[in-house]
């Protein structure tokens, strides 16, 4: 995992300049800790696509840390803001059951936010454990998503059930089902469309391919995964709680993390949805999408080599 870190380090090396660098820049400026410290921070944390409520939460426990511990000096503080933000991080649930058991998993998410690489990359993550892994190309009404699907597949060394591009997409869902119960697969993933004529009828059609998957796969293992662009920063929360109405979404996949200055929206995402980000996308090749990890993401935000402060 070292060689992962090292790239999630350089992949957060824009939000690095855009938080970390000014979190340094209070510490060092300020000789004494007052309302205009906070403030400054404040600035910074919710520039930096933390979010209102995680910035909220992380200062006023700082405040009291602060208090607590008759802190003086700005740079004392580091250390318990870094804490705190690890602190706003985490989530109740980030079981990864669907490594463990028979599972279907959908894939969703608006066009354009990696969600059909992301298919692709989790497929190769789960084939190199060993699973048998089978790809729906449910996402029949944007041109060359079959095509590109395809191509993951191939790379991944899995199988691929697709349909007519056009045809109805809860089609290919109850072909790949059946395909997968008879192939005694481990794991199906299903990509699914990411724009139609309007909202509700993705919406709608989020719910047909749920019932299908009840009605033609009961009792096998659900996982609805959303896939959210970070360099799109508060448009990504927006987006999980849409689809949030539509789909008990159980995990995010978190892409294109390399080259945002957004990556903040990591920590407001678990902070205000209490959806874990199960995944994290620092590049195009195929090992580029890892496990995320809370600690080592606010490790690498922030430096931290070793696992201690």
């Amino acid at each position: 995992m070292a060689g992962f870190f090292s790239r999630l380090k350089e992949g957060l090396s824009k939000t690095r300049n855009n938080i970390v660098h000014g979190i340094d820049s209070v510490f060092s400026g300020f000789s004494s800790i007052d309302d205009d410290f906070y403030e400054e921070l404040e600035e910074i944390l919710i520039m930096g696509d933390i979010g209102v409520n995680a910035t909220n939460s992380i200062l006023e426990k700082l405040r009291g840390q602060v208090k607590e511990n008759h802190i003086k000096e700005p740079a004392e503080c580091k250390k318990f803001l870094i804490e705190n933000i690890k602190d706003q991080m985490k989530v109740e649930e980030t079981a990864y059951e669907f490594e463990h058991r028979q599972s279907v998993v959908l894939v969703i998410g608006v066009n354009g936010v990696g969600k059909t690489t992301s298919v692709g990359k989790l497929a190769g993550l789960l084939k190199a454990q060993g699973k048998k892994v089978l790809i729906a190309a449910a996402d029949t009404y944007r041109a060359a998503a079959c095509e590109q699907l395809t191509e993951w597949a191939n790379r991944a060394g899995v199988d691929i059930i697709t349909g007519a591009q056009g045809a109805d997409p809860s089609s290919v869902v109850y072909d790949a089902v059946n395909a997968a119960k008879a192939r005694h697969v481990d794991v199906l993933i299903c990509d699914t469309a990411g724009r139609l004529h309007n909202k509700k009828n993705l919406m709608e059609e989020l719910k047909k391919m749920n019932r299908i998957i009840d009605r033609e796969f009961p009792g096998v293992h659900r996982e609805n995964l959303i896939v959210l662009d970070g360099a799109t920063g508060q448009n990504a929360l927006n987006q999980a709680r849409e689809f949030g109405e539509t789909a008990n979404l159980t995990g995010i996949i978190l892409t294109k993390m390399d080259g945002t200055s957004k990556g903040g929206i990591a920590v407001a995402i678990q902070s205000e949805l209490n959806i874990p980000v199960k995944y994290i996308g620092v590049g195009e090749k195929l090992d580029d999408l890892q496990k995320f990890d809370a600690e080592e993401f606010v490790n690498a935000l922030f430096e931290i080599e070793d696992q201690t402060l």
